[in-house]
């Protein structure tokens, strides 16, 4: 990163300029160690930065996280430092930002960071929840500990996301079908037909008089419903980003008919997942649902959290604040947090129901696709057979007049 800075020369002039460095801690170090005495240091962010574009189309994939952790595990359990260990991690990573990341965690680390602290730089591989845990292990003692556990819970996420993209590929692809289906009758097929029964001038039944009505019509203002449809689509896309659209489209996502209940269920199971791996690695219960708001991508449930974590700092516990906001948390995480909460196992009795919210979440994603499917493959055969059978009674009207 490049850092611009005004300072004073040990012959007291003032300069400017700008230098780079990993961090703007680093940078200092570096103007006093040449003498200077620096006044203001700012980063400077450039009109457009072609590193931060690439990284959006240049992703670190969770996998690449998952492998990390476990190699660095294994590294620091065989006795290896953490630097000589991230070295030899960042030699064999072939993600080039993952590469870069880790060089730059390397650097602070020499010049005196902690292993958290120098994550927590870097958003775009290390997680709140993921340094977090990290500063949790370095005060344990136990880091190895924790980034296997870190590592099992980044690959449990990662199947439990790809099990529900599984469940809904086939709906996705019949979807597809029968747009392109219906595009390429009202674009292709119809049009020829209408002109040839126009030609012959018949009296034509009612299914192919429809038929070319509707040709007719999606030929004059179909372009028309296509733009209309498009900037609405553009439109509340827009709106969903802005803060009301994204409380608003939260919440229909929590309560909608038969899709409610899954988003639920799968928000829950990973609260109860970041809470069950920060409680195991000691990290305090107030941080630890501070993260877990942090993590939370719903906005009803990082509200609910919240309240949560200010009743958990007025003493009333973790169970009971959920008790009070029945519509987010559900009997089953209420009633096991308390008795996590007694036992003082509350890591292992969120895990338990963190899986049994994912199995019931998984179940009813099942049930939901089984019942899609049939739907839309009759809406298709619907389509197909109204097209078929109008241009076969026009075709037999034809022949009966001739």
């Amino acid at each position: 990163m490049n850092y611009a800075y005004v300072a004073y020369s040990q012959d007291k002039r003032m300069v400017k300029g700008e230098l780079k460095a990993s961090s703007e801690e680093a940078a200092a170090r570096m103007l006093n160690y040449g003498g200077y005495q620096v006044v203001s240091l700012k980063e400077v962010i450039p009109f457009f930065d072609k590193e931060q574009m690439f990284s959006r189309f240049n992703k670190i994939k969770p996998m690449e996280m998952v492998m990390f952790s476990r190699q660095l595990a294994l590294l620091l359990e065989s006795g290896t430092d953490i630097v000589t260990s991230l070295e030899l991690l960042q030699a064999q990573v072939t993600h080039q930002g993952l590469k870069k990341i880790i060089g730059q965690v390397v650097s602070d680390i020499r010049g005196g960071s902690s292993l958290s602290a120098a994550m927590r730089k870097h958003p775009r591989a290390f997680s709140q929840l993921y340094y977090r845990s990290m500063a949790a292990g370095e005060q344990g003692g136990n880091l190895e500990v924790v980034l296997r556990q870190m590592a099992d819970h980044i690959e449990m996420q990662v199947m439990t996301e790809k099990k529900v993209k599984g469940a809904l590929m086939y709906p996705v692809i019949i979807l597809v079908t029968a747009i392109a289906v219906v595009g390429l009758l009202v674009t292709f097929v119809l049009p020829h037909f209408t002109e040839l029964y126009r030609a012959m001038g018949s009296n034509l039944p009612l299914l192919p008089r429809m038929l070319i009505a509707i040709s007719d019509w999606s030929q004059k203002y179909g372009l028309y419903v296509l733009i209309g449809i498009m900037a609405t689509f553009g439109g509340l896309v827009a709106y969903f980003k802005t803060i009301e659209g994204k409380y608003r489209w939260d919440r229909f996502m929590l309560n909608a008919p038969v899709i409610g209940r899954i988003n639920l269920l799968n928000h829950l199971s990973r609260a109860c997942r970041t809470i069950s791996l920060l409680f195991r690695v000691g990290v305090p219960l107030p941080e630890i649902i501070a993260v877990t708001v942090h993590s939370a991508t719903n906005k009803i449930v990082a509200e609910a959290l919240s309240g949560v974590q200010g009743d958990l700092l007025r003493g009333e516990g973790l169970s009971r604040p959920m008790a009070k906001r029945k519509k987010v948390f559900l009997p089953l995480m209420v009633q096991m947090t308390s008795v996590g909460e007694e036992t003082g196992n509350l890591d292992k009795t969120l895990a338990t129901v963190a899986q049994s919210y994912e199995t019931e979440a998984a179940d009813k994603t099942s049930t939901a696709v089984g019942m899609i499917q049939p739907i839309m493959t009759a809406l298709i055969g619907g389509i197909v057979a109204f097209v078929a059978i109008a241009l076969i009674t026009a075709m037999y009207s034809i022949y009966d007049q001739f």
